[in-house]
């Protein structure tokens, strides 16, 4: 039997289910990679560098070996056995350093021991003789004409680059994309109107409150791995690639995470533990401290140059963009960071004619990757502020600009690509009405929008399996990775809303690679539409084998049938799943299983353009202090578009999370670096968001056109409100009367600016 979504509303699907995952976390029973103990288990810890670039004189681990309850220390001597490069986009990075150092804080050496204490003392003991490089701290210093190189292997592509042919290295910069249309020069040259400007974007820290944690164990050709990791079919690949074993000798478990939002994407900590157990011939853990976790990975900072011409009736013609991101010593995701930067560049809007040259630059700093929204965030805010500023000169109101400019669903956004899949004229008009668009503004304080689009849904390959037992409960095995999102809560109700059962009878495992069925990833908003896609097909096999032993012991056909409550209805009469489970076995056992599969229709590459795009789109109302250049954020809204809401107080908690870390995106979080150094790597130095900067109101606005390619018309979110916010938050200070080009916008920062307008004459209260 089909059942349309208008048959079948009102039951799970659009419910805010309480998270199934909700007890056992706050009760502390929820178990974690760090709660674990595997029999025999040692205690890692990491030496690393204390210089940003170096040869490697010499290592001298004698004293550190001779210590009591160490069993072992590895370096890169111990790997001569195997290819120790890894790299899911590029294959340049060793499990530890080898001959050289790259960057403050890389693994030069690891040691096990009985006792945590043990370990940490057995660093001490380790001498690195090391002869200093001239370091690469900057973009500058690495655009620079001659300028050294910081990885000078040969760049070979990982097992999952999936952006096409890797390109010829050009000095640091280890990959380009570009993108162009249109006669770009022509069309400047006949502009009413041009708006350019250099930008500064910073690297920033992915901070969750479970760091980075990895137990190993070895035995022969059998590597098993408890791990914080958000791709484990990924990692277990990699591992495999790494120590020459079959996947399937690999085995991934994955409990709950403590947050990830991308600093768990791939491969991190795994190949250096699953070495380190290698080598001490017994299971090790290894669990990074907060300073550990932030040389570990970090979102890209990046340099912006960028111009916007559009006509003096506020037609928006053509946009140039450069921009170079510094993904650190090692590729990790950069080259992905850098080609979703570059799609993200145009913004949504109807251009005559666009060039993005985008670049990923290698520097001796700690390896950047994934962080929540990359490459949106990267660019919304530097595009939306030039079209606020096309806005300002022409004295246009910044909504109406908008509404002149942007697509409309079904338009295309770049040559090949996937269409427009969503109203974001409707979307930016809710969020600016949210915050008072249009009402009177006291002195000091200013609003601004922000529209854009993220490529989402990364590769769309995810299997599930569904198994109703003899009891009537149901288990779900599925790879998808619970960081906090509320996967396995969401996953319940598609299963209760296909079989006719609570979420409370529906059970969720946890990743485990040798069990749960195939996964890409826990990322790119994809885990509802991909993962749930695949859960909904499962799940709705299991609803037709009921639905055919019913219908055989009814004597009917199965379309007249329906399942709901715990069973199938035939007008009145009705069997449970329990009683339908018997009468197809003919005793109380048995099991139905169901197998769901999400493919992609043609290659899954990144060129034929994402699985959807997911709408970047925020307002806020922000004051700012003259006197301090402090920044008070009173208002945020941002559209959650995501085709349908499966459960809408999870999709609103996605998005007040993602509206706090744009804040602390947009005005005071910065790793600052001197000299390749790394300055603020501690919690004390590094400021997070907290309660406190909460704004005054905001306010989560879902939008539901059942226009999404997953479950019901359902699509990804929980990404966008963070490209938004940030853009948003930088319009509304312009707006204020304090336009900016860096970011974060920290009241000293503010201040000058505020100080350069009145040197200008240009500043107005």
């Amino acid at each position: 039997m089909t059942q349309t979504f208008e048959s079948i509303v009102g039951s799970q699907i659009g419910r805010s289910q309480r998270r199934l995952d909700a007890e056992e976390k706050l009760r502390g029973r929820a178990e974690f990679v760090g709660d674990l103990v595997v029999p025999r288990m040692l205690h890692g810890r990491v030496l690393r560098s204390t210089v940003p670039h170096a040869l490697i004189r010499s290592i001298d681990a004698s004293a550190a070996e001779r210590l009591p309850g160490v069993v072992c220390v590895l370096t890169g001597a111990d790997l001569d056995d195997i290819d120790p490069y890894y790299g899911h986009a590029i294959k340049d990075r060793p499990i530890v350093a080898i001959e050289k150092v790259r960057f403050h804080g890389e693994p030069v050496a690891a040691v096990a021991a009985e006792t945590p204490a043990i370990a940490a003392a057995a660093l001490d003991a380790i001498v690195v003789d090391y002869e200093d490089l001239p370091a690469i701290g900057t973009l500058d210093d690495a655009l620079a004409e001659h300028a050294p190189l910081v990885n000078d292997r040969t760049s070979r592509p990982g097992l999952f680059h999936g952006l096409g042919e890797l390109p010829t290295r050009q000095g640091n910069v280890c990959y380009r994309y570009r993108i162009d249309r249109g006669e770009l020069e022509a069309i400047f040259a006949r502009a009413d109107v041009v708006v350019d400007g250099d930008y500064t974007f910073p690297a920033v820290y992915q901070y969750a409150l479970e760091t980075h944690t990895v137990i190993a164990h070895v035995d022969g050709d059998e590597i098993t791995l408890w791990a914080t990791c958000q791709h484990p079919f990924l990692v277990r690949a990699e591992i495999a690639d790494l120590f020459a074993v079959p996947i399937a000798n690999v085995r991934v478990v994955v409990p709950y995470l403590g947050g990830g939002f991308g600093s768990k994407s791939y491969t991190k900590l795994e190949p250096l533990t699953v070495a380190l157990a290698r080598k001490a011939g017994r299971p090790v853990r290894i669990q990074n401290q907060v300073a550990e976790s932030m040389v570990t990975t970090r979102r890209h900072g990046m340099r912006c140059r960028m111009r916007t011409a559009a006509t003096v009736d506020g037609r928006l013609l053509a946009r140039d963009v450069e921009c170079f991101l510094d993904t650190g010593a090692y590729a990790d995701n950069g080259p992905r960071v850098t080609a979703t930067a570059g799609d993200a560049a145009p913004g949504p809007y109807r251009w005559s004619a666009y060039r993005v040259d985008a670049a990923c630059v290698y520097t001796n700093t700690a390896p950047a990757g994934s962080y929540r929204a990359f490459g949106a965030t990267h660019m919304q805010w530097i595009g939306e502020s030039q079209v606020d500023e096309v806005a300002r000169r022409l004295g246009l109101d910044p909504l109406e600009l908008r509404r002149l400019n942007l697509l409309t669903p079904g338009e295309e956004l770049r040559a090949g690509g996937k269409p427009l899949d969503a109203d974001l004229i409707g979307d930016v008009e809710k969020v600016a009405a949210a915050i008072g668009w249009g009402e009177d503004k006291p002195p000091l304080v200013g609003r601004g929008v922000s529209v854009g689009l993220l490529a989402a849904g990364a590769h769309p390959v995810s299997s599930a399996v569904c198994r109703l037992e003899a009891d009537g409960r149901v288990v779900v095995l599925v790879a998808t990775t619970e960081l906090g999102q509320g996967a396995r809560t969401v996953f319940a109700q598609i299963v209760g809303e296909e079989i006719g059962v609570e979420p409370a009878q529906v059970v969720v495992r946890g990743a485990d690679s040798r069990f749960t069925p195939y996964d890409r990833s826990t990322g790119a908003s994809r885990s509802t539409t991909i993962a749930g896609l695949a859960v909904q097909r499962a799940a709705a096999s299991i609803r037709a084998k009921l639905l055919e032993t019913a219908a055989t012991a009814f004597g009917v056909v199965p379309d007249g049938l329906e399942v709901r409550q715990g069973a199938v209805w035939d007008g009145e009469r009705s069997l449970t799943h329990v009683e339908v489970m018997r009468t197809r076995f003919g005793f109380a056992g048995g099991e139905l299983i169901g197998e769901g599969e999400v493919a992609p229709a043609g290659t899954g590459s990144y060129a034929e353009g994402p699985v959807f795009w997911e709408v970047c789109v925020g307002a806020a109302e922000v004051e700012v202090d003259p006197d301090t250049g402090f920044v008070h954020v009173r208002r945020t809204a941002t559209v959650a578009d995501v085709g349908r809401a499966i459960n809408p107080q999870l999709v609103t908690r996605q998005d007040e999370g993602a509206t706090l870390q744009g804040i602390g995106n947009a005005l005071f979080e910065e790793m600052i670096f001197e000299d390749g150094l790394l300055l603020n790597d501690t919690l004390l130095d590094y400021r997070v968001p907290s309660f406190l900067d909460l704004p005054d109101e905001m306010t989560c606005v879902i939008v539901e056109n059942a226009d999404g390619p997953g479950p019901y018309g359902a699509k990804g979110c929980g990404e966008g409100a963070l490209a938004a916010v940030p853009a948003a938050i930088v319009n509304a200070l312009a707006d204020a009367g304090v336009p900016m080009a860096e970011l974060p916008l920290t009241p000293e920062r503010v201040w000058r600016r505020i100080q350069e307008l009145k040197k200008e004459d240009a500043w107005q209260t």
